[in-house]
């Protein structure tokens, strides 16, 4: 695969509720999205940049989604929804994968922030496309299969210091 150069066109993927998880379990911290994106893009020419939501009826979110469109980010944004029995399910797998396969053809690589195993499917596509795909996540809870799956794993942890807050 090709490597980073600052001629290369790139899309970074942001899992908001994975990377939430991840960042509150492991350091009871939020994720900086400018950091993350200013790491993720390394210099680069940014093509797209998505930041996949969850609607929790929560009193910040939309200034959250607010500063994300600031930051430079497409804020997707998806209901949860409640079953009968009362459970609740939101997930972006699908409509990351599907944007991820879309974006293909108009960049040379694909910034994938998450930690989700079940992108590593997503991941060999990619690859097989041509597209170089980078994997930024916190290792403690980054999937192994995801990180052998793509070209290039970033563990934030790492950069605590520009993507935590």
């Amino acid at each position: 695969m090709a490597e980073i150069h600052p001629a290369q066109r790139v899309a970074v993927l942001a899992d908001a509720q994975n990377l939430y998880h991840s960042s509150h379990s492991l350091y009871s911290q939020n994720v900086d999205y400018s950091g993350l994106l200013d790491a993720a893009v390394d210099g680069r020419e940014l093509v797209r940049a998505i930041a996949y939501v969850i609607r929790a009826d929560s009193p910040q979110e939309e200034s959250f989604f607010e500063a994300l469109r600031d930051i430079g980010f497409e804020a997707k944004i998806k209901e949860i929804k409640t079953f009968g029995d009362g459970s609740k399910k939101a997930d972006w797998d699908v409509g990351i994968s599907l944007d991820a396969v879309t974006l293909a053809e108009k960049v040379d690589a694909v910034a994938l922030c998450t930690g989700d195993g079940d992108f590593s499917r997503l991941c060999h596509h990619l690859r097989h496309e041509g597209v170089r795909v980078e994997v930024f996540g916190f290792r403690s809870s980054t999937a192994d299969e995801l990180i052998d799956a793509a070209d290039d794993f970033t563990d934030l942890a790492d950069l605590s210091e520009a993507v935590l807050l």
